[in-house]
C-alpha cells in the first residue's frame, strides 16, 4: 500500500488534511472508498482497514473534519467545528469525493462513513451526495432517536451563558455518559468502543483522540440528528443507491442494533430498495476495531465486490 497526504483548502479557505492510500502501482484501480470518521477520532486510524480496501484494489481518500486531526493542527483546537460545522464537514466530503473522482476517472465511489461521519452520511444520501457517490456504507450508526429537541435546548443555554468554545463536559456526560452501562467490569471511560482492550488502549493513548467538543459543536450536532431524520428530508433519499449497515449488537450508539434495524426499515419504506445490514453479536461501537475485525472487513469487501460495475470487475487485483 502507497500512503500519501495532502491538504484540501475548502472554499473558507480551511485546510483539510487528507489521507491517500493507494494499492501498489503495478496493481489495477477497479474502485474508490472514501472514508467519514467519527467523533473525536482522527483519519489516521484507517489505515489498516484501508491497506484491506487497498489489497482487493479500491484508492482510499479519508480526511480530518473540520475540529479533528490534523485539520485542527493542535490539540487545544480538537472538539470545535466552527460556524455552521456539520454543514461544511459535508462540503468537505463532497469536495474531497470530487478530487477522488477526478484522480480515478470513470470509477465508482463509496462512501464509508462511522459513528459522527454516518450521520454525515445520512443527509448525503439524500440530494446532495447524488452525483458523486455509488453507494454508502454506515458503520455505528443510529435511526431516530428520542430527546433532541432537549439536548439542543441544552446545548444553546451553555452556549449562550458560557460562549460557543466552552468545552461542554455537561453534554459529553450525558451523551457518552450512559455508554459504558451495559459493560462489566469497566476498565476505562471507553470501554464501549470496543471488547479489544489494545484498541480502546490505543484509542486513549492517542492524544487527537477524546477530545471534550464544545457547546456549539454539541448544538449543531443534535440540529443534524433530527434534520436526517425528519419527513422532510427523508422524501429525498436517492432511491437508486444501495445501502450497507454494519453495527455491533451490543453497540450503545445504535441501541444494541435496535436503531440500526428500525433505519434499515426506514430507508425501505422510503423507495430504497438494496437495503442491507449485518449486527455481530457481543460487537460494541468501532466493528473495524472489534476482535472480529477481518471478518467485518471481509463483509464490506463482499459487498463492495458485489456492487461494481462489470468494467470494474474485470480490473482484478493483483495477488501479494
Amino acid at each position: 500500500m502507497r500512503e500519501n497526504t495532502f491538504k484540501m483548502t475548502d472554499p473558507l479557505g480551511v485546510a483539510i488534511h487528507v489521507y491517500e492510500w493507494l494499492p501498489e502501482p503495478e496493481a489495477p484501480v477497479r474502485g474508490i472508498v472514501q472514508i467519514a470518521h467519527g467523533m473525536c477520532e482522527t483519519a489516521a486510524r484507517y489505515a489498516r482497514f484501508a491497506a484491506a480496501l487497498t489489497g482487493a484494489g479500491y484508492a482510499v481518500y479519508a480526511n480530518d473534519h473540520r475540529g479533528h486531526g490534523l485539520t485542527a493542527g493542535r490539540v487545544e483546537l480538537l472538539g470545535d467545528t466552527g460556524e455552521n460545522g456539520f454543514y461544511w464537514m459535508r462540503r468537505n466530503l463532497l469536495q474531497l469525493g470530487g478530487i477522488a473522482r477526478s484522480r480515478h476517472e470513470g470509477l465508482p465511489i463509496f462512501l464509508l462513513a462511522h459513528s459522527m461521519g454516518s450521520f454525515l452520511a445520512q443527509k448525503l444520501m439524500c440530494e446532495e451526495g447524488r452525483d458523486i457517490y455509488a453507494g454508502f456504507i454506515l458503520s455505528g450508526t443510529n435511526g431516530p432517536r428520542t430527546m433532541l429537541r432537549i439536548g439542543e435546548s441544552l446545548a444553546g443555554l451553555q452556549f449562550r451563558l458560557q460562549g460557543m468554545r466552552h468545552r461542554s463536559v455537561l453534554l459529553n456526560g450525558i451523551v457518552f455518559g450512559p455508554y459504558n452501562r451495559s459493560f462489566t467490569p469497566v476498565r476505562t471511560a471507553f470501554d464501549w468502543l470496543s471488547s479489544d482492550t489494545q484498541e480502546v488502549d490505543r484509542f486513549i493513548a492517542d492524544p487527537f483522540c477524546g477530545a471534550i467538543c464544545t457547546t456549539r459543536f454539541f448544538r449543531d450536532f443534535f440540529r443534524l440528528l433530527r434534520d436526517i431524520h425528519s419527513r422532510e428530508t427523508l422524501v429525498t433519499l436517492c432511491k437508486d443507491k444501495p445501502v450497507y449497515l454494519f453495527a455491533g449488537a451490543k453497540d450503545p450508539v445504535g441501541m444494541n442494533g435496535q436503531g440500526v434495524l428500525r433505519l434499515a426499515e426506514i430507508y425501505r419504506e422510503h423507495g430504497i430498495s438494496d437495503v442491507e445490514y449485518r449486527l455481530y453479536p457481543e460487537g460494541r461501537h468501532e466493528m473495524l476495531n472489534e476482535v472480529n475485525r477481518d471478518e467485518v472487513t471481509a463483509d464490506v469487501l463482499d459487498w463492495l465486490v458485489r456492487h461494481l460495475p462489470a468494467e470494474s470487475l474485470m480490473l482484478q487485483p493483483v495477488a501479494p
